[in-house]
């Protein structure tokens, strides 16, 4: 699988537990700065409210520990009718961390709506690999 976009993180110490390795809910934050970087990549400013997520689910394969060069890679897999699907993988000294996929759900005043076709576009010109659903 081909990502095209890949954005450094920096652990902060705020990000640790008391087991000294990265929280397990900061995975997801590492994901929404990379989406973050997605979403303006392809043209949908974040500062409308126009997303929300729906739904996430995380497999940790090995801890995040202070100091580590970590990298998140993401993808968008798939574009429903008010949803689209995201793939990343969060890489810590060139190890696999985790596996996310998120659904983040498309809104206009508020209310599930139909993906825009220039946001569907810009996914496809942007994605490296095919997309379901485009």
């Amino acid at each position: 699988m081909r990502f095209p976009l890949r954005v450094p993180i920096e652990v902060r110490f705020s990000d640790l537990d008391t087991l000294k390795h990265v929280n397990n809910a900061v995975y997801l934050t590492y994901d929404e700065v990379a989406r973050g970087h997605y979403l303006r990549r392809v043209g949908a400013a974040i500062d409308g409210g126009n997303f929300v997520m729906a739904r996430a689910e995380v497999d940790y394969i090995r801890p995040i520990l202070f100091g580590q060069a970590v990298e998140v890679a993401l993808r968008v897999e798939r574009v429903g009718h008010s949803s689209f699907r995201t793939h990343s993988e969060i890489w810590a000294d060139g190890q696999l961390s985790a596996r996310i996929k998120v659904v983040v759900v498309w809104l206009e005043e508020g209310r599930p709506a139909r993906v825009p076709d220039w946001l569907r576009q810009a996914i496809q010109a942007f994605e490296l690999e095919p997309v379901e659903g485009l």
